[in-house]
Formats: C-alpha cells, sequence, structure tokens
C-alpha cells in the first residue's frame, strides 16, 4: 500500500519507482478530494499498475471507472452507511468501513456499531473491511464476528520496525493510551492545510495540542508565525509540538515489533479467539 496523500507529483514518482517491476500486488491510495484538485496523479499510479487504486474522503466517481478500466479494484474507505452504498454504487469493490477511533482522518461513527450496519448494507456486493480501534488479535476476531472481511492497521503498524516513522514517535505510541489522543482541527491549522466538513484528526495529545485546544481561531490567525516553527519541530522530530498520528488502538501497541512478527500473532490470536480459546490471553496493555 502506497499512500499517495495530497499528492505531491515528485515524490509520488519517486515512491512509484521504487515499486517498477513489483512481484507482488500493490495498491496506491489518495485523499479523493486533494487528488481532485491534480486528477494527472491517477494517471500516474495508475501507469505503475497497481492491483488496487484506494480513494478515501470525497466522491469516487471522477476516478473509480478510469481505475476499473485498468484493471484495478477500487477500495474506498466510508464513515457513515450512505458513504458505503454510494461507494458501491460508484464502482466500490472493496469498502472500508473507518470508525472514529481510528487516527488521522475521519468522522464521527464508533466502529462497533459501524460496521454491521455497513455490512448489512452492502455486504452482499462488496468486501467489507474495518479499522479504527483494532491493533490485535481481539479487534481483528471481532471484527470478523461483525461481518467483515478483514481489517486495515494503521496505528499498529506504525509502531513496527519497518515503519519510516521518527523513533521518538513510534516510542510516543508505545508509551501511549487511547485516551492519550483527541480528534480535532488543530493538526490541519498547524500544517496550513484545513479539511472540509466533517472530517477531523486524530493525534496524540501533546503539549500544542493542550495548548490550542478551544483557541483553534487564534491558532489560525497567528499561522503567519506558528506554522514555521511547527514545520521545523516535524523536521527536528520535537513531538511535543509535531504531530504524531495515532489512533485509540495505541492503548494495544506495547512494543515496537517487526511488521511480520505483528502480523502472525494478530492472526494466531484471532483464530484461538473464533475458536473459543478467548481464556488463553492476557488482556490489557501491560501483558507481555
Amino acid at each position: 500500500m502506497l499512500g499517495g496523500g495530497h499528492g505531491d507529483p515528485a515524490w509520488l514518482e519517486m515512491e512509484l519507482d521504487k515499486l517498477a517491476g513489483c512481484a507482488l500486488p500493490f495498491c496506491v491510495g489518495f485523499i479523493t478530494w486533494s487528488m481532485a484538485r491534480q486528477p494527472h496523479l491517477l494517471d500516474m499510479a495508475l501507469a505503475a499498475k497497481p492491483s488496487a487504486i484506494w480513494l478515501s474522503f470525497g466522491d469516487p466517481a471522477p476516478f473509480a471507472e478510469k481505475a476499473r478500466d485498468a484493471g484495478c479494484e477500487v477500495i474506498c474507505q466510508v464513515q457513515d452507511v450512505a458513504g458505503a452504498r454510494d461507494a458501491v454504487a460508484k464502482g466500490a469493490s472493496i469498502v472500508l468501513a473507518q470508525g472514529t477511533e481510528a487516527g488521522g482522518h475521519g468522522a464521527a461513527r464508533g466502529l462497533f456499531a459501524l460496521l454491521p450496519a455497513v455490512v448489512d448494507a452492502v455486504g452482499d456486493s462488496a468486501v467489507v473491511l474495518a479499522s479504527g480501534g483494532v491493533a490485535d488479535g481481539r479487534g481483528l476476531a471481532a471484527a470478523m464476528m461483525l461481518g467483515a472481511q478483514g481489517v486495515v492497521l494503521g496505528t499498529r503498524f506504525y509502531a513496527s520496525e519497518e515503519a519510516a516513522g521518527h523513533p521518538a514517535a513510534k516510542q510516543r505510541i508505545v508509551d501511549a493510551t487511547g485516551d492519550d489522543t483527541r480528534r480535532s482541527i488543530i493538526l490541519d491549522i498547524s500544517r496550513r492545510n484545513v479539511w472540509p466538513e466533517p472530517f477531523t484528526g486524530r493525534c496524540l495529545v501533546n503539549d500544542h495540542v493542550k495548548r490550542w485546544a478551544g483557541r483553534e481561531v487564534q491558532l489560525m490567525q497567528a499561522m503567519a508565525e506558528k506554522g514555521p516553527r511547527y514545520e521545523s519541530a516535524r523536521e527536528a522530530g520535537d513531538f511535543d509540538t509535531a504531530a504524531v498520528i495515532a489512533g485509540e488502538g495505541a492503548a494495544m501497541v506495547k512494543s515496537v515489533l517487526p511488521a511480520g512478527v505483528i502480523l502472525r500473532d494478530m492472526v494466531e490470536q484471532a483464530d484461538t479467539l473464533l475458536a473459543g480459546g478467548q481464556g488463553s490471553f492476557p488482556q490489557g496493555k501491560g501483558a507481555p
């Protein structure tokens, strides 16, 4: 999965070049409302022959048909049932139900009630995946019991050895609880890229968030001064100011591990739970 983000053409070209000749299936994802400003980015991605195109936070209609015509699966991330129905009607073959527990941008619905509603609405015509607060085998098993055919991990894989994040950011995820995250627009104001309603960004609470919570208008007015300081903090790994984008699943992250170990342990735990062996696993973040 290559996240195209807001769409930097030079960066996207560099990353796509790394995937040239890749024998494994891969996906390229975009923030849909942002890509709509640079639709040629989709052409760049399709030229790399991905197996899937992932569209989040916006109308998939202008892009889904072109992706399907290129032989790609279309994955749409949604935050409500209406969005799920709309995504399938416009060509999505895979729908990701994202709960508000997720790190980064999202909306207000909790996954536990949203997921089965999405399954009931579109599960007969699309694969349904789940994200938001899933970080171990318990979350995978619960998602499958609620009708999902798989899960997508953000926070848990951020705290992996292979992830390109700063080591200090990974350690903050390990040290955090679910209560240490907050959904707000402070991240977007600080990066001078305010998102449309209803989306906000969930990050770990730090000094910067505490300072500006409830004072978002003042922060926006001060960005001529604060913006460069925030950029410098990001570059320096100063996470008292810069955001660590993580969700409530941080509560289940106890250490930074290889991605393969995370995946193996999660699947083994879920298999045991689904087979009725829930008593075999310790509960809580302090477990070994």
